[in-house]
């Protein structure tokens, strides 16, 4: 009997291993497949976009690219998604694609009109430094670090999103997580060490103030600057104030995924833990896991899909599975895998020689002010690529 058993559990070990070196092949090939397809891509789009521009979208009824001046938030998407597809692949008309629009952005380190600073010059200076150490784009990092930090507001602990306006006095929202690993790092590589601090109390404020019991998170805070208090929890591009909005679940996610590699601090980790699980286990969220634009939109099942919710997700599970172990670690990793199969896929991912040139299709912007809905756009190929080349260093 004992040989028996024995015998079983050899079995089942070695159908285990066999299943595993399996999988890696799988995903092997559909990384390697994506990567090129995506280099096509980005050749074809180049060629669309004026010096100066940033690429935002594409209007399929006109066949034409739509772009932004460099201010606009996402403009360091591009070259940041340019700089990933070269560390993948060496390609010199990639790298020098990637060098020109770094020229047009560079710039924006002196922006202190918006949040976004993370967003723009990190996707795309952090990325270009990381890959060449070039160090005019530490400094480059550091200014825009330093003109991030004009933004924060001691009495509420947090870094002013937007300026004020008729409805909004002082508005803080959950995708502002996304930029604190531009103040963390440049911190960490030398620069003045109140951008770590700022970066460490915004992210206590938003743990204590965004977050609902279930671990979703509102989309946006209202603060009053005279007293510090909160005049109101909403949303801005959400279905509902109540309600669960798709894409802000997913900067929260990999926000305080982000701030646990900079500090350990098991508070960020539980956080990026619940919120994982709140997405993970939600009843709405599709068999393919791309999630719909907002958890509690209206109209499931037929409710828009967001692919650039889907591949920010991905991208911070993985990192997440980083920092867990076993059966938790395989739960992050297995449902990225899946999520980056439903993104490869004709569901989501465009033919070659179409969608003007980017990578995903189906994506929403911002659907209560019918902007950006259902289409590409260059977060969710930033996001793509990045879960890929993590996938690629991690698990290959």
């Amino acid at each position: 009997m004992k040989k028996i058993i024995s015998l079983l559990l050899l079995l089942t070990f070695v159908s285990g291993v066999h299943a595993q070196k399996s999988n890696k092949k799988v995903m092997r090939k559909l990384i390697d497949e994506n990567i090129d397809f995506a280099v096509e891509q980005y050749k074809f789009l180049s060629k669309n976009v004026p010096a100066n521009r940033a690429p935002k979208s594409y209007d399929a009824k006109t066949n034409k690219i739509i772009t932004s001046d460099m201010s606009w938030w996402c403009s360091g998407f591009y070259p940041g998604t340019l700089w990933y597809l070269y560390e993948n692949t060496r390609d010199n008309q990639i790298k020098r694609e990637a060098e020109k629009r770094l020229g047009d952005l560079e710039k924006e380190k002196y922006n202190t009109s918006d949040h976004d600073l993370g967003f723009k010059m990190f996707c795309s200076f952090g990325n270009a430094f990381r890959i060449t150490h070039n160090p005019q784009y530490k400094d480059v990092i550091f200014k825009s670090a330093a003109s991030l930090a004009t933004r924060y507001r001691p009495i509420i602990k947090s870094i002013q999103s937007w300026n004020s306006n008729d409805e909004l006095k002082c508005p803080v929202i959950i995708d502002n997580m996304m930029n604190l690993e531009l103040l963390e790092w440049s911190t960490l590589m030398g620069a003045d060490k109140k951008f770590k601090e700022i970066a460490i109390n915004h992210a206590g404020s938003t743990l204590t103030n965004h977050y609902r019991p279930d671990g979703s998170s509102f989309h946006v805070l209202d603060y009053d600057l005279s007293t510090g208090k909160i005049f109101r929890k909403l949303t801005w591009q959400g279905a509902a104030d109540s309600s669960a909005w798709a894409r802000g679940q997913a900067w929260g996610l990999y926000g305080f995924v982000t701030m646990y590699r900079f500090e350990k601090n098991e508070k960020y980790l539980n956080q990026a833990k619940k919120s994982a699980s709140f997405i993970l286990n939600h009843p709405n969220l599709p068999a393919d896991k791309i999630p719909y634009w907002d958890f509690n939109a209206p109209g499931i099942p037929n409710a828009l899909r967001d692919a650039s919710a889907g591949a920010i997700i991905a991208a911070a599970l993985l990192e997440l599975s980083q920092f867990t172990r076993g059966e938790e670690r395989q739960k992050y990793v297995s449902a990225a895998e899946k999520m980056l199969q439903s993104l490869s896929s004709i569901a989501y991912r465009a033919a070659p020689g179409t969608n003007g040139g980017f990578i995903l299709k189906h994506s929403v912007g911002s659907l209560p002010h019918n902007s950006e809905v259902d289409v590409p756009l260059t977060y969710a190929d930033y996001y793509f690529i990045e879960a890929l080349t993590r996938y690629k260093k991690w698990y290959l």
